[in-house]
């Protein structure tokens, strides 16, 4: 097990080890929490590019210490003007890869242009300068990254764009061997000296929209530069003595609220951790937040979705009351990507940014926008062509999105800081890491290596398999699989369970920093 690092003045965690690094080189030089997220934003874009981009998306919970107020900044894009269902004619959703996937605007790079805006202190230019530098020099392949190239090969050799940087020379690139992206750098160069604006609405703006036309896209230079990402206030529900914060619709944040409203009517402290009860009550508890989920989930702005009755106590009352500990709920999900990364950094002063972003698949539609370097996400393939669906693809609406960064409130103040990759599984990878800190007492470190279960379908796999990680009790495992969970022993310290982060801030100011053995993150503390 990794050692939990702790810091006295600060902490910066990510599924990257030198996106983690050029976040605390930015504390270093003078800027605060916002303008170091930005900078481990940049650098996962950069050094994480399976996982992450600039044609994605990102969800962030910010606290100033300033106006001592917790807020939610969405930045998922919305669909095009031109979308529509009859495109997709005779199909029977729309496809997960390719230009037909891209039918949304990303909205990652406007979210850094709010962060500075409104609490950073340095400029875009220099939180950009680690991620430029290593698009331009070159970074180590990480295993991550040389497992998923394997994994999607064939993808990423449909768009000769795509192919030309993540398969030099027709190969796949070797763990630690220099990945260089100019196209990328030069990109990078250009928003640091031209701005937010340049990737919106100026010449950038122009290129990305014109080569992804000229692939098939619907997407306009008007649809671009109508994007906005936007301040909102964040949703919570107490869990023991503590205030749980997540962002609202159209993330599926609310679901990590009801499974802790559930769970609060269990004294977990009697249940031993890793146990069959314990393992049972999590995957039911969130596999009833999940069926609520699936049939209001989408943009708020399309749909009224009741959420006061959805985060209420009386309503985790009731489906806690339906959890049989001898028999298992039967419930259809459908598949969702896993290619996300969370971070999260804490400064001296106390400013907290808890944040996550993501391509959707691995590598996203697969699609480079010509000579730009951005790889193109495929959120908008989450939409239903189902007319009567709740999520059905509509004009210049955002999507169901699985991002969901969380933060835990003390008095009023940031005490944990959590998130996790994983589509399906970040609710899960949640309930698990926070029930672990508040209800064993466990440090952030602790909580995420042990042993975790994800259920439901990852993308391509139609299951309701239970898979959890073989260093699980055997014993356990068998009772799982008596009551009707479907369960799938996988590695001991799996991927497949998502990258984890956490950052825990303590009585002394202490922060203690957690990343994920089953990444190549690192939590950098001073």
């Amino acid at each position: 097990m990794r050692k939990a690092i702790v810091g006295s003045k600060s902490m910066v965690v990510s599924p990257h080890y030198l996106a983690s690094q050029a976040g605390n080189s930015i504390l270093q030089k003078g800027g605060n929490a916002f303008d170091a997220a930005v900078a481990v934003s940049a650098c996962l874009a950069v050094v994480y590019p399976h996982m992450t981009g600039l044609g994605g998306d990102s969800f962030w919970l910010t606290y100033s210490t300033k106006d001592k107020q917790l807020r939610a900044f969405n930045g998922s894009g919305r669909s095009g003007s031109l979308v529509s269902r009859e495109h997709y004619i005779g199909r029977d959703a729309i496809p997960f890869r390719g230009i037909e996937s891209v039918i949304t605007v990303p909205g990652m790079v406007d979210s850094w242009d709010a962060m500075l805006k409104e609490y950073g202190r340095l400029t875009l230019a220099e939180v950009l300068e680690p991620a430029l530098k290593y698009a331009r020099f070159g970074f180590p392949v990480s295993n991550d990254q040389y497992e998923n190239t394997i994994k999607n090969v064939d993808v990423l050799r449909q768009d000769s764009d795509t192919a030309a940087i993540f398969l030099p020379g027709n190969r796949i690139p070797t763990v630690h061997e220099r990945f260089v992206q100019t196209a990328l750098a030069n990109t990078l160069s250009e928003l640091a000296e031209k701005g937010r604006d340049h990737f919106y609405k100026g010449e950038l703006a122009e290129r990305i929209v014109a080569n992804l036309r000229a692939k098939g896209s619907v997407l306009t230079l008007e649809d671009f530069a109508d994007h906005h990402g936007s301040w909102t206030d964040p949703i919570s529900t107490t869990y023991r003595d503590y205030t749980v914060c997540q962002v609202p619709p159209n993330s599926q944040g609310f679901v990590g609220l009801m499974a802790l409203n559930i769970l609060e009517n269990f004294e977990l402290t009697n249940i031993p951790h890793g146990s069959f009860e314990y393992y049972h009550l999590l995957v039911e508890a969130l596999k009833r937040s999940f069926r609520d989920r699936n049939g209001v989930l989408t943009d708020p702005d399309f749909f009224d979705i009741p959420l006061e009755k959805l985060i209420s106590k009386t309503y985790g009352k009731e489906m806690a009351d339906e959890i049989n500990m001898e028999k298992v709920l039967p419930l259809d999900t459908r598949p969702v990507g896993s290619d996300t990364a969370h971070a999260a950094v804490v400064d001296e002063e106390g400013n907290a940014v808890s944040f996550i972003q993501s391509l959707y698949f691995e590598f996203g539609s697969g699609v480079v926008a010509g000579d730009t370097g951005v790889i193109m996400q495929n959120r908008g393939s989450f939409f239903s062509l189902d007319p009567s669906h709740v999520n059905r693809l509509e004009p210049r609406k955002r999507t169901f999105h699985t991002l969901m960064p969380a933060m835990v409130l003390k008095e009023g103040k940031p005490y944990i800081l959590y998130g996790t990759q994983g589509g399906e599984g970040q609710s899960q990878t949640q309930t698990a890491i926070i029930t672990r800190m508040i209800d064993y007492g466990m440090n952030p470190q602790e909580a995420i290596s042990l042993p975790r279960f994800v259920w439901g379908r990852t993308w391509g796999e139609a299951s309701q398999e239970l898979k959890i990680e073989c260093r699980v009790d055997q014993h356990v495992i068998e009772q799982l699989g008596k009551v009707g969970h479907i369960v799938n022993k996988v590695g001991s310290v799996d991927g497949v369970m998502g990258h984890a982060n956490a950052i825990l801030i303590d009585d002394q100011g202490f922060r203690h920093g957690g990343v994920d053995p089953r990444g190549d993150g690192a939590a950098v503390g001073i």
